[in-house]
């Protein structure tokens, strides 16, 4: 038996993960979905990136887990991967679903066309807004899937993805398995790129697109399932 924490990217929350984590507790592992700080049931926490570092370390040492498999799906990536640095040997793995990865002292929004993001957090108050249905087109989404995102996404904290990430060592030291979902492009992010040269790390693909917890989420769950066999 396994533990799973599993962190949904922007605008989500713990409820991204239902389909998962049942697929997952079927099998006999625990799965822990969180929330971060200011997101779904979360709205109105104050939150930083690092506030969101810390729901997930907090998260682990309050359930005092062992082996434990963190998992960040996109925005999530970020803060995710930190914690896996902090949480030290209670950490099994750190998957990330088609996910940014942390880069210390650069953002979420850096190193990709990422203006247009900064430009509507400043004209809302802050916070990246919700994403109308046409932003989930062409990702392997049934019409209801979409609607059960849009219906359920809450407006993402700005501060998160603005500010820089806090790493000791290099990201690529962890051990970690990268989804990429293939209808999301086939080529990795720089930072990515980089990390998959190393050892620790291996690249699993999907034929879906950037939501695969919504759009397969049966396979996804044999993905991560699989990953706890990584050496």
């Amino acid at each position: 038996m396994t533990p799973f924490v599993l962190v949904a990217g922007a605008r989500l929350g713990a409820w991204a993960w239902d389909e998962v984590a049942a697929e997952l507790r079927a099998a006999g592992h625990e799965a822990h979905a969180l929330t971060l700080s200011g997101l779904a049931e979360k709205q109105g926490v104050p939150a930083g990136q690092q506030t969101h570092v810390q729901d997930i370390v907090a998260e682990v040492e309050r359930l005092d887990l062992r082996d434990v498999v963190l998992v960040g799906h996109s925005y999530a990536g970020i803060p995710v991967g930190q914690a896996a640095e902090r949480i030290g040997e209670r950490l099994a793995r750190v998957v990330f679903v088609d996910s940014n990865v942390p880069v210390d002292g650069e953002s979420f929004l850096s190193g990709w066309p990422s203006d247009h993001v900064r430009e509507e957090i400043a004209a809302h108050n802050g916070f990246w807004p919700s994403a109308g249905a046409d932003h989930y087109a062409g990702q392997g989404l049934t019409d209801e899937q979409i609607a059960r995102i849009v219906a359920g996404q809450t407006p993402h904290p700005g501060a998160t993805l603005t500010e820089p990430a806090v790493l000791k060592g290099p990201i690529a030291e962890l051990p970690a398995t990268y989804i990429t979902c293939l209808l999301d492009g086939e080529d990795p992010m720089d930072a990515v790129a980089e990390a998959l040269k190393s050892d620790h790390w291996e690249l699993v693909e999907m034929d879906t697109g950037h939501w695969p917890m919504f759009s397969q989420p049966r396979e996804l769950a044999r993905v991560l399932r699989e990953s706890v066999a990584r050496p």
